[in-house]
């Protein structure tokens, strides 16, 4: 029987407490270095549970983890009013939609669990990266966080077509007897 929670687990939990602080930390050497331990929890935990095995709870905590700390922290960038509000949804874009069709999946009663895609890990990059031009107040903000919307667009675009695909195969292997 696996274990209800791993190592692995553990390290995308600690997303959550590093989410809480980051509106309240003092200055920006320390949000980078929140920035940076929630890029290397959610590299190590990927890591660790590929070699050790996943368990149902991150497979569930993993996504939850990483939407809370960016929502958290796009939501003090735009009480910063670097970037306008517009702006933060945007990057935000592929973390609205994901969660959405969760709950559509969900209220719908037809759960569907996708793995990571490239474009879904390069918006998770490009919203660090924002982040951090954010944080030290680097005139690239506003296009790195369009960037990352347009990469966001991609990553929507690409899930909702494995989505079908994997709905579509679904449903055949359901009529075959």
């Amino acid at each position: 029987m696996k274990p209800w929670m791993t190592r692995a687990d553990l390290l995308t939990a600690l997303r959550l407490p590093l989410a809480a602080a980051f509106p309240f930390v003092p200055g920006p050497g320390w949000q980078l270095a929140l920035v940076g331990a929630a890029a290397a929890s959610d590299f190590f935990d990927g890591m660790v549970a590929r070699r050790l095995g996943g368990t149902r709870a991150g497979a569930v905590l993993d996504p939850v983890a990483d939407k809370v700390f960016m929502v958290v922290a796009f939501l003090t960038v735009a009480r910063s009013g670097l970037l306008h509000p517009a702006e933060v949804a945007a990057v935000l874009g592929r973390d609205i939609v994901a969660a959405l069709g969760y709950v559509g999946t969900w209220l719908w009663r037809r759960p569907m669990a996708l793995p990571a895609r490239a474009g879904g890990k390069a918006v998770t990059v490009l919203q660090l990266v924002t982040l951090a031009a954010f944080i030290v107040r680097s005139p690239y903000i506003r296009p790195l966080a369009w960037a990352t919307a347009a990469v966001g667009l991609y990553a929507i675009w690409d899930y909702a077509r494995a989505a079908a695909r994997a709905d579509a195969e679904r449903r055949l292997g359901r009529r075959e007897p």
